[in-house]
């Protein structure tokens, strides 16, 4: 086992057994969507790495900041320290609706114009000589950790890609034009029965970060994903939160410094509530 599936399957047997814990904070990460749109996708990131420090003894999580992020060769967002092991490994973290995923940008514009060079259809030699190219030597490593949510319902599922199942089972890629909804040509890849798996979108410079990379979908591709919380989590907006956020936003450092005292007695009661070894 990977030292990413471990972490996964320790983070779901902590919320099978506490699933108040991880309720309490998707609330309060989707609450941030009552103050913005896209406020949440980056605070989630912080809490996520909050909730491993806090509830996960045996896991430390370092958040990486955005101008490490912006300089960094790589497109995690936190870095988890296995100390029992010492192992080390990063991940990143999406907050998305439940549909169309991104499970990596493609930044250099590389992928769709690789995959075009072999033709509209891939499969046998050709395909080997995809999982042999550089571009895709990562595939099977993809660490993703996808918040997805539906906002109607208030309800989150937090679903691990199974990306080296996925590269296992895929036995053609399959180029298709311009459809319904979409603007520009893509990539699918397709397994042994014949069942969606990702695809790879336009790759030209001009297209926008939703228009190119590597691209799942969590209805369509369902049988390549592990929910980590065993399915549907319910939440709920916390409004003394947003009440909080403004108030923090014209306090002084010490008024910060009060309210963080009173934030590690709460969170060391939820600990003791929930007995977490």
């Amino acid at each position: 086992m990977s030292a990413y599936k471990d972490f996964t399957a320790r983070l779901k047997l902590l919320i099978s057994k506490n699933p108040h814990l991880i309720t309490t904070t998707l609330s309060n990460i989707f609450t941030m969507r009552l103050i913005g749109n896209k406020t949440h996708g980056d605070l989630a990131e912080i809490a996520i790495a909050e909730f491993i420090n806090q509830f996960m003894y045996d896991f430390k999580s370092v958040h990486v900041g955005k101008d490490l992020y912006r300089a960094k060769a790589h497109e995690e967002d936190i870095k988890i320290i296995n100390e029992i092991t010492q192992a080390e490994f990063p991940f990143s973290l999406k907050a998305y609706g439940d549909g169309p995923l991104q499970l990596s940008t493609d930044k250099n514009f590389i992928k769709f114009p690789m995959l075009r060079e072999l033709g509209m259809l891939i499969e046998g030699e050709l395909l080997a000589k995809v999982w042999a190219h550089d571009v895709f030597a990562g595939f099977g490593n993809l660490n993703i950790l996808p918040l997805i949510y539906d906002e109607k319902r208030q309800r989150c599922n937090i679903l691990v890609f199974d990306a080296e199942a996925a590269r296992n089972r895929v036995t053609r890629i399959v180029f298709s034009e311009e459809g319904k909804g979409r603007k520009h040509p893509v990539f699918r890849f397709f397994d042994v029965d014949g069942d969606y798996v990702c695809e790879v979108r336009y790759g030209s410079g001009t297209a926008n970060a939703l228009q190119r990379g590597l691209w799942t979908h969590t209805k369509n591709g369902l049988k390549y994903f592990e929910s980590v919380t065993n399915g549907w989590i319910d939440y709920s907006h916390n409004h003394v939160l947003v009440k909080l956020f403004s108030h923090a936003l014209v306090a002084t450092s010490k008024g910060h410094e009060a309210a963080l005292e009173k934030l590690k007695q709460d969170i060391e009661e939820l600990k003791q509530k929930s007995q977490l070894e």
